[in-house]
């Protein structure tokens, strides 16, 4: 079966609720009605009582009696809605204007409801003297048919009210439905509209209703970041291949310049090795992006073990320390913390950081490496003296195959702009955060680490 629709669903709520309510309304007033109704027929038969004992006063046996009975016969003739049955205390029938109806009338005091052919009555019973227990014993039958005719017609208008205002509700609730979701019909417009060329489109916001507004604007981040991951790939794709091309286009221009005559030995050796040099570039090239891929689908996995920060970076430190002195750069370390990590990944990401730094830092600059232990957490920053990079830069310097400016640039391909991007892959690992920082005259990557064991992905 065909689900509802929203706006089916909100349509048929309201014409409930609106019929509910209207019923509810209605037998309240029905209700209400027939009881006063009740309570004027009350105060009627009590003030017809009230005259008929000053009328009767003193008639408590049937001769006495008799002798009234023709001025109360003619008093009943006025009253054509009004009639009356007197027994005596021995149940003997003593006057009776009600002839038509069942001898078997209530005689219990009270109000008493009664049906009889099309005519419906209030009977009221009641002594005439209340203080004899041997008084004779009054009827009084009030015809109330067009009471009940009212009540009638009443709850049959309730019903007709019921009905229609469900129905006029179901339309008008449908209308509203369909007004109030078009902002939800735009979304869908929105949403359908989105392919890998057309990730501009936003909805208005501030057009939303208050409820929407927040998924109007999760909708635009959302579409905000597809945008910039679609441009990011597109980028990525386009960079990869660039990458590629040049080591490509060098091997194939080297090997068809070889074989283009016959050549000694040494020279196919010099060749060989020369396309080595490329082949190995562009496998360690493959295996960047491979680990990158791995770290995308949270695969990158740390093998946690304690570690002394201070010591991985002074083995780091020792191992570049003839680049430095060779650019006569003066590098340090200050501070010291334990942390708990994979060895071989931090200091893979140490090591980027730390040639990043030495490879821009001009001659007689300085590059250092401070640690500082924290009750969380590590904090870790290594910084370099040189050109600063633009602020509008430092959040895309972790992006894949990115340089920040032609100053940072490398003319071979030796450095292929995945350093950074492993190295953050590598921190989110750890479950820590790097950001970069340039001002001054010093550019600074500051790394921030738990102690705990646990990592996200």
């Amino acid at each position: 079966m065909r689900r509802l629709s929203l706006g089916s669903r909100l349509a048929l709520l309201f014409a409930a609720c609106t019929a509910v309510v209207s019923l509810i309304a209605g037998l309240l007033f029905s209700r209400a009605s027939e009881s006063h109704f009740l309570e004027l027929d009350q105060q009627l038969l009590d003030s017809k009582l009230v005259a008929l004992r000053s009328a009767l006063q003193g008639a408590e046996d049937p001769t006495l009696f008799a002798e009234r009975s023709a001025i109360l016969r003619d008093e009943m003739n006025h009253q054509t809605d009004l009639a009356l049955r007197v027994r005596g205390h021995d149940g003997s029938l003593w006057f009776d204007s009600a002839s038509k109806l069942s001898a078997d009338l209530p005689t219990s005091p009270g109000l008493h409801s009664l049906q009889s052919a099309d005519i419906a009555y209030r009977v009221y019973s009641a002594p005439l003297d209340p203080e004899r227990n041997d008084s004779p014993q009054l009827t009084l039958l009030l015809d109330i048919t067009h009471h009940q005719h009212f009540l009638q017609r009443m709850q049959h208008l309730i019903w007709l009210t019921v009905g229609l205002s469900a129905l006029a509700t179901a339309l008008l609730g449908a209308w509203a439905a369909r007004s109030g979701l078009r902002p939800l019909r735009r979304m869908s417009e929105v949403a359908g509209g989105v392919s890998a060329s057309s990730l501009t489109q936003r909805l208005p916001e501030g057009q939303m209703p208050a409820e929407l507004a927040e998924l109007a604007h999760a909708f635009n981040a959302m579409l905000a970041r597809l945008d910039d991951s679609f441009q990011r790939l597109s980028a990525f794709s386009a960079d990869i291949a660039h990458e590629l091309r040049t080591p490509l286009s060098n091997l194939l221009t080297h090997t068809q310049v070889t074989l283009t005559r016959p050549r000694n030995l040494e020279d196919y050796r010099e060749a060989l090795h020369s396309n080595l040099e490329e082949l190995q570039w562009m496998a360690q090239l493959v295996n960047d992006m491979l680990y990158l891929a791995k770290a995308d689908h949270g695969l990158l996995t740390p093998h946690r073990e304690p570690l002394q920060l201070s010591e991985e970076a002074d083995l780091l430190l020792e191992f570049y320390a003839p680049l430095a002195e060779e650019a006569q750069i003066s590098v340090n370390r200050e501070g010291a913390a334990p942390i708990s990590g994979d060895r071989s990944m931090l200091r893979r990401a140490l090591s980027n950081l730390l040639d990043n730094a030495l490879r821009f830092t001009p001659p007689l600059g300085q590059v250092q490496v401070r640690i500082v232990d924290r009750p969380r957490s590590v904090q870790l920053s290594i910084a370099n003296t040189g050109n600063e990079i633009p602020e509008a830069l430092l959040p895309r310097l972790f992006d894949r195959f990115y340089r920040a400016d032609p100053a940072r640039r490398e003319g071979s391909s030796e450095h292929a702009g995945l350093g950074l991007a492993i190295t953050q892959s590598i921190i989110r690992a750890h479950g820590g955060t790097i950001a970069c920082e340039s001002g001054n005259g010093w550019t600074r990557f500051v790394m921030e680490l738990p102690k705990g064991s646990r990592g996200q992905p």
